[in-house]
């Protein structure tokens, strides 16, 4: 699976900006459609991202696009300007049932068969961030071989619960846990919401520890400075690796080679389970190293 720690955010309907995309370290690019194009730019914003959609992938990072929910008419017009190659996937902002993952995965193979594409090449990001989309994550993410990730959209969800949205995060931590359990359940990746205090990095750095330890493996990012700790801090520390390879020499050639189920390590149990978090850490190391080494 590719590497998502960090999904940067740019208004297509920003020229300049769009044409800085490649300036980015972020693993994902998306162009919005959605929030940051007001609706009488719309078109002009499916036309700038049309074109720039081969362009924004030269820095190395993956090229999505968030659409218009299905409830605002917009979609397919969206879709019919924007899928064509160089691009990787779509985000489908407000997410509420599988249905509208489905609806979104027929429209998907429709244009890649009209249009010569190998049928499954465009991927399906979900923003949950309603409360209908939060009670109903399990069955989004389950909805299509084509989701790869899920992101928790913390500040429509707090809107649509009628609550401040803060720092400390206390408000958002039911759809914020929900969200993290049913990306594991279905195998992709859990995109943590856009931190606002944008300025704020020792904040926003507290509060993605946080979010990884709830099974967060990314961050949407609404400004270039949190570029860096995003893929910084989503990625394994140092020491956890050294860790990890440990683990890993220890249970192969004194668990496994001896037919023991457990072993010991600087004073502390090594078994199955350990063994196998130790082996998604070194997996999640080499997915990053051969990222950069492809830059």
């Amino acid at each position: 699976m590719a590497v998502m720690r960090s999904v940067m955010y740019i208004p297509g309907n920003n020229p300049k900006m769009v044409a800085k995309a490649p300036e980015i370290p972020a693993d994902i690019i998306t162009f919005d459609l959605e929030d940051a194009v007001p609706p009488a730019e719309k078109e002009a914003a499916r036309q700038i991202v049309r074109e720039n959609l081969e362009y924004g992938a030269t820095g190395g990072a993956q090229v999505f696009v968030r659409l218009n929910n299905w409830e605002t008419g917009l979609t397919n017009d969206d879709l019919e300007a924007i899928v064509w190659p160089g691009l990787h996937g779509v985000t489908l902002a407000k997410t509420g049932c599988a249905a509208d993952v489905q609806r979104l995965e027929w429209k998907l193979e429709e244009l890649e068969m009209r249009r010569g594409i190998p049928v499954g090449t465009v991927k399906i990001s979900m923003l949950l961030e309603t409360a209908k989309g939060i009670a109903n994550a399990e069955e989004c993410c389950l909805a299509s071989k084509r989701n790869v990730n899920a992101i928790f959209g913390a500040v429509d969800y707090c809107r649509d619960m009628r609550v401040k949205i803060t720092n400390e995060a206390v408000e958002q931590q039911y759809g914020r846990s929900k969200v993290g359990v049913a990306c594991r359940a279905a195998g992709i990746v859990a995109i943590d919401a856009p931190f606002v205090d944008y300025a704020n990095i020792p904040a926003f750095e507290k509060n993605v520890a946080e979010g990884k330890q709830m099974g967060y493996e990314g961050r949407m990012i609404i400004h270039p400075g949190q570029v860096e700790p995003s893929n910084r801090l989503y990625a394994p520390d140092p020491a956890d690796v050294k860790w990890a390879q440990d683990v890993v020499k220890v249970f192969e050639e004194e668990g496994l080679a001896k037919g023991k189920a457990a072993v010991s390590l600087n004073g502390k149990m090594v078994d199955t389970p350990v063994y196998l978090n130790a082996k998604d850490i070194l997996a999640s190391q080499a997915e990053i190293d051969a990222k950069n080494a492809g830059k």
